[in-house]
């Protein structure tokens, strides 16, 4: 195999946000006086875009309930909520691995633009990636679209393609864009469930993955 552009997922993969997440999806019940969430049914949806994973979690419910549960999630999450979100031990020294190698390395989240730029600048890792595409701008996962959209803008074609993640839905949307995937099971979806879906691999580390990439190949 030999792989050019390398496409992470965020939370859950580089970023260590599942407790944020989960608070704030529970915190944006509770404002509308639903039933919240089970910490368990929170966690599952991470790695979807906003409109879907309330969707998920509330089926039932009307658009405008929906939209609300989004605008309250975004405001709990961006404004008021101080869980941390530290990133992934290794997060930074790995991507720089990668990047030295020679390989375009690309971002594809379920987290709206706005949370993911903040999220960027915060880190200081903004500056380490060439392209990044965020659920608000295109499908959300598993829909191929992002994965599309980036290799298009990279000029990089799907057996040239990896995406690597924490959760099914990035193995799903891999497997529907034609490109490859890499798992990583320290994330919110655990190993037994993330290898049906039929990644490369299941690293139980980011430190693990220039060890994997120097086995697999080079660009």
């Amino acid at each position: 195999m030999s792989f050019e552009l390398i496409v992470f997922d965020w939370d859950g993969t580089l970023m260590d946000s599942e407790a944020r997440i989960v608070a704030c999806i529970q915190a944006a019940f509770a404002d509308l006086g639903l039933p919240v969430p089970t910490r368990e049914a929170a966690r599952d949806i991470i790695g979807l875009g906003l409109e879907e994973a309330m969707t998920r979690l509330r089926p039932e419910a009307d658009p405008d309930t929906r939209a609300a549960l989004v605008v309250h999630y975004r405001r709990h999450f961006l404004l008021t909520d101080q869980t941390p979100t530290p990133l992934f031990p290794g997060a930074r020294a790995t991507l720089e691995w990668i990047l030295a190698q020679g390989y375009r390395v690309a971002v594809a989240t379920g987290k709206s633009r706005v949370g993911l730029n903040k999220s960027l600048a915060e880190t200081g890792l903004a500056g380490l990636f060439h392209a990044t595409r965020c659920a608000d701008e295109t499908f959300s996962k598993p829909h191929p679209a992002m994965l599309f959209e980036l290799m298009e803008e990279l000029g990089v074609r799907a057996a040239q393609t990896l995406m690597i993640g924490d959760t099914e839905y990035d193995l799903q949307m891999a497997r529907n864009a034609g490109a490859q995937s890499l798992a990583v099971c320290y994330g919110v979806h655990d190993e037994a469930r993330l290898l049906t879906h039929g990644p490369l691999a299941c690293l139980d580390s980011l430190e693990a993955i220039p060890r994997w990439l120097a086995g697999a190949g080079s660009p």
